[in-house]
C-alpha cells in the first residue's frame, strides 16, 4: 500500500485543514505497517497558477512543513518533500500531456469554478493543473490516494490518463489509483456563516480558527462565533436548519472524538452561553501543543529544509523508476 496526497502552502493551516484532512493523513501514517509507505507533499508547483512572490512562496513552504510536523508527520516514517525539489514531477506531467485530452479537462468543475467568467485570462496552468496532479499520483505507483468530495473528479480523471496511456503504449506503466474516503471526515463551516467551508482565503480572520491562534484568540473566536438564540437539542436532527449550530456541534464532535447526537445529549437544553466555553477549552487543549511546536520550528530555516531535502531525495528514488518505464514506452531518449 502506497499512500499519497498533497497540500498547497498558500498560508497557514486552519482547523479545517487540520480535522478535514491533516489529522487523518496522521492516523494513516500512524497505521502503516513496515511493507507500505505514506508519501505527503507541499504543491509548490500547483500554487504558481496564482501570482505570488518569492519570498513569500518560499516562506509559505517553510511554514507549511512546520505546521504539517507540528500536527504530528514524522519525517523519519513519512515521506514529507515539496514538488519543486522533485522535477519528475514536471516532467512526467509534459509526457501526460501527450494522452490527456481538452474535452476531459473541460469537464472538470474546478476550472470553471476558479476560473468564473473570465475564463479566456486564466492560464494554461490552472487549466492544466489536474494533469499535474495526475502525474503527483502516478509517479510513485500510489494505490490509495485520500480525497474529498471536491477531488473525487479528479482521481477519476487521473484513471483515465493512466489507462488510456498504459492502453496506448501497451504497457503497464501506472497502477491504477484507489481513493481513501475517511470513516471520520469532518466538514468544518465558517464561524460567521455555517453554509460556507472555513477558508483560508476569507477576508475575515474571525472566520476561521488558525493553528497559530494563540489561546485567548481560539476563545475569543469561539465566543463570536454566530449562533442562533434557541437552546440545543437532545439530538442531533433538532438541528436542521441551524447551520451555525451544528458546525459548533460537528467541531465539538470532532475534537471529542464522539459524534453529533452525543453532544447534542450532553448538552441538552442548554444555550450557547454554556457551550461555547466549553468548546473553547476542548480546542485549546488540544491545538496548543501543535501550535507551540510550530512556533519552535517555523523559523528554523536550517532544519526545516534539511527535512525537506531528505525527503526529496527519497521521493526522487522512487519516482525515477516510473519516468524511466515512462519515457521508454513513449520511445524517447533521456
Amino acid at each position: 500500500m502506497r499512500v499519497l496526497s498533497g497540500i498547497q502552502p498558500t498560508g497557514n493551516l486552519h482547523l479545517g485543514n487540520y480535522l478535514g484532512a491533516i489529522r487523518n493523513w496522521v492516523k494513516m501514517q500512524d497505521e502503516m505497517d513496515s511493507t507500505s509507505q505514506c508519501f505527503f507533499f507541499l504543491a509548490d508547483m500547483h500554487s504558481i497558477t496564482v501570482h505570488e512572490g518569492r519570498e513569500q512562496r518560499l516562506a509559505n513552504v517553510r511554514e507549511m512543513a512546520a505546521a504539517l510536523v507540528a500536527c504530528g508527520i514524522d519525517p523519519d516514517r513519512s515521506v514529507l518533500f515539496n514538488q519543486a525539489r522533485v522535477p519528475a514531477h514536471a516532467e512526467l506531467c509534459w509526457l501526460l500531456n501527450g494522452t490527456a485530452r481538452i474535452g476531459w479537462l473541460n469537464r472538470m468543475t474546478q476550472f470553471k469554478d476558479k476560473a468564473g467568467k473570465n475564463r479566456e485570462s486564466a492560464s494554461v496552468g490552472l487549466f492544466a493543473y489536474p494533469v499535474l496532479q495526475a502525474a503527483d499520483v502516478l509517479l510513485y505507483q500510489a494505490t490509495h490516494v485520500p480525497v474529498g468530495e471536491d477531488q473525487k473528479q479528479h482521481l477519476e480523471l487521473t484513471r483515465d490518463i493512466a489507462i488510456k496511456f498504459n492502453t496506448d503504449f501497451e504497457r503497464e506503466v501506472f497502477t491504477l489509483p484507489d481513493p481513501i474516503i475517511p470513516k471520520e471526515t469532518a466538514r468544518i463551516m465558517s464561524l460567521r456563516d455555517g453554509s460556507a467551508k472555513m477558508s483560508k482565503s476569507d477576508p475575515s480572520d474571525q472566520s476561521r480558527i488558525n493553528l497559530t491562534d494563540d489561546n485567548d484568540a481560539i476563545a475569543q473566536k469561539v465566543r463570536k462565533a454566530k449562533t442562533d438564540p434557541e437552546p440545543l437539542p437532545s439530538e442531533a436532527k433538532g438541528l436542521e436548519g441551524r447551520p451555525e449550530a451544528l458546525n459548533l456541534i460537528g467541531i465539538y464532535a470532532a475534537m471529542a472524538g464522539t459524534n453529533a447526537d452525543a453532544v447534542c445529549a450532553q448538552f441538552a437544553g442548554q444555550g450557547f452561553g454554556a457551550f461555547k466555553p466549553a468548546l473553547a477549552d476542548l480546542l485549546v487543549g488540544a491545538l496548543a501543543p501543535i501550535r507551540d511546536r510550530y512556533v519552535a520550528l517555523k523559523d528554523d530555516h536550517s532544519a526545516l529544509d534539511a527535512i525537506l531535502e531528505k525527503g526529496a531525495a527519497k521521493a526522487s528514488a522512487a519516482a525515477e523508476p516510473t519516468l524511466r518505464a515512462a519515457y521508454d514506452a513513449m520511445g524517447l531518449m533521456r
